[in-house]
């Protein structure tokens, strides 16, 4: 009889436990949407804006901390001057720069 009832309970309770986690789930995924995914977007959405922005002369400062100057730009590789040194001229991926500042005109 005690073995009966208790299976009985747990069925009624089974019941709204698989609703409960269901909910629970997506209460977890839309934080996670909210929390990491959404400004992460947001983030790559500005650095795509911030290279697509880039012109010949503006500084620059690259992932690796380097500061220079833009002399060329092709479709996804850019020539970075550096320093007063005019013989260093580095090409690099535009993925690669970190930060625009636009040249005073």
């Amino acid at each position: 009889m005690t073995a009966l009832l208790l299976a009985e309970g747990a069925n009624g309770a089974g019941g709204m436990s698989v609703v409960g986690m269901i909910v629970y789930v997506v209460v977890i995924m839309a934080l996670m949407y909210f929390i990491a995914i959404r400004p992460q977007k947001k983030q790559q959405k500005e650095q795509q804006a911030m290279i697509a922005s880039m012109e010949i002369g503006d500084s620059i400062m690259t992932t690796g901390g380097f500061y220079g100057v833009i002399i060329d730009i092709t479709d996804d590789v850019v020539i970075v001057e550096f320093g007063s040194n005019k013989n260093c001229r580095i090409p690099m991926e535009k993925a690669a720069v970190a930060k625009v500042e636009k040249a005073n005109a």
